[in-house]
């Protein structure tokens, strides 16, 4: 497996780890494991709430039940939220998921028994604790750039909880949070590159889950006990510098969620603790892009989607981590990146280890249409080159070229050591708001003779643009590879 949530390509978030939305639980999200790439079909979405996204579809699309399916989990089910607003700072949501599978199953079985109607009132409780689900969330927005979410699902079932403090800010002061609360922890930061300090804004997140949910490059998920992270982020810029800076706390053993049970466990998961920094460098051009010939009057279904243009991204950056616990054996497991420069350290006996390495990423993007009229005015391509490990890709070219200048017959592994991870996009409008899109990753194998390049997963979507909101769309998603659906809202995104 290698899938749930919708990842459409984004040009700016590198191959950092990006919580995921998910049909599997309640609260709709999940975290890739440390060190995998987010498996395709996982999207980053808005930071906005199942709840508020239910609520919204609720109101203003006449949806009053959301469905999602997982054929690992519950299969169908349908959900409902309420949002009451306490005060002008403070809202409460309740959750109900109905699983639509295990209702139809109770009514078969009592139409089948043919039971009294005593029995199905004596039965209610029972029935309702099977096909109901229920989950609770309050928000409190301390200020205007700081909020505090707590979240319960699955109540009397699963009892899964989640504590989110979220907070951006300017400069220094992010800094001054993050290595405040850090402190406490009686983790210390000895030293921090001042040039990180220029970035204009961050966002500050500490999240404790419990359990935690996480999900591995095959798309199986995993539960974790206790989860604690700490994170800060520089944002808001298009192109130049940013950084991201991770502190994640693991606790207890760990447990297979749903997909494969016979999937090898992530080390990475296992208890201890792991930090992480990553720095990057973006840069955006725009080969050619064509602003005329707009309808004047007209505003477009996507302000985002209302220019054609032919553009390049580029993102080259560096990344490190420490591991200190049981999770630390990660790094001593040998994979493709064992053959190249890549800075490791292991230390079983302290259980410690450290990893450093580079990374780079090409995105080409063509777009024909303003998304004005009603027919077929937005056509869209993209294709993602993601470079997991800079260190083997270099290594490789280096090979080659030596290879090439002696004129030796070049090793098919050190082909597969340059092949880039990548991922192709396509994008049409139906009618009015609605497109279609399908997003695939596309795998480049020379040492298959039959398949040297095959379609490894593909998902499937309808957009429906919100045109009142500038930049919004409800997206309907299914999977065929792993049999999961969604339908999400998103917030500002190509």
């Amino acid at each position: 497996m290698l899938l749930r949530r919708m990842r459409w390509m984004s040009e700016g978030d590198g191959r950092w780890e990006l919580d995921a939305e998910t049909p599997a639980t309640m609260e709709g999200t999940a975290r890739p494991v440390p060190g995998d790439p987010l498996p395709l079909g996982l999207s980053r979405g808005p930071r906005v709430t199942r709840p508020k996204q239910l609520d919204f579809l609720h109101r203003f699309m006449a949806s009053p039940l959301v469905p999602t399916f997982s054929a690992c989990r519950d299969g169908l089910s349908v959900h409902h939220a309420h949002l009451f607003h306490l005060t002008e700072n403070w809202s409460f949501t309740t959750l109900e998921k109905i699983n639509v599978d295990k209702l139809v199953s109770v009514v078969k079985e009592k139409l089948a028994n043919r039971q009294e109607e005593a029995s199905w009132t004596k039965d209610l409780k029972k029935h309702l604790h099977e096909v109901m689900s229920l989950g609770v969330g309050t928000e409190f927005l301390i200020t205007p750039d700081t909020t505090l979410l707590l979240e319960l699902y699955d109540i009397k079932k699963g009892d899964r909880g989640k504590a989110i403090f979220h907070h951006k800010a300017k400069n220094l002061d992010a800094l001054k949070l993050f290595v405040s609360v850090v402190t406490v922890l009686n983790l210390w930061i000895k030293w921090m590159p001042l040039c990180l300090l220029q970035l204009p804004h961050q966002n500050v997140t500490f999240q404790a889950s419990w359990p935690g949910l996480f999900v591995d490059k095959k798309g199986v998920y995993w539960d974790v006990p206790l989860s604690l992270s700490a994170d800060l982020a520089s944002v808001g810029s298009s192109s130049g510098l940013s950084y991201h800076l991770l502190l994640q706390q693991n606790s207890g053993d760990l447990k297979c969620f749903g997909g494969d049970e016979a999937s090898d466990v992530p080390i990475a998961l296992l208890p201890g603790l792991c930090a992480k920094a990553a720095v990057s460098i973006k840069k955006s051009i725009d080969a050619w892009r064509k602003k005329e010939d707009k309808l004047k009057n007209v505003q477009p279904y996507d302000v985002f989607l209302s220019d054609s243009h032919v553009s390049f991204t580029g993102i080259v950056g560096a990344v490190a981590s420490g591991y200190l616990g049981d999770c630390s054996r990660r790094v001593s497991i040998r994979d493709e990146t064992q053959r190249s420069n890549a800075f490791r350290m292991f230390d079983e006996r302290n259980k410690f280890s450290a990893f450093a390495d580079l990374f780079a990423s090409v995105t080409f993007t063509a777009q024909y249409g303003n998304f004005q009229t009603l027919f077929l005015d937005l056509t869209k391509a993209s294709a993602r080159f993601d470079i997991a490990s800079g260190s083997l890709f270099l290594c490789g070219a280096s090979r080659l070229a030596q290879d090439f200048f002696f004129s030796r017959r070049p090793d098919i592994e050190t082909f597969c050591d340059v092949c880039p991870d990548v991922t192709v996009s396509l994008q049409q409008q139906i009618v009015g708001p609605f497109s279609f899109r399908v997003e695939s990753s596309v795998a480049i194998d020379p040492r298959s003779q039959d398949h040297f390049v095959r379609v490894d997963d593909s998902i499937f979507a309808i957009d429906w643009a919100l045109k009142v909101l500038g930049s919004a769309k409800a997206t309907a998603w299914y999977s065929p590879k792993h049999q999961e659906a969604m339908v999400e809202l998103r917030f500002f995104e190509t």
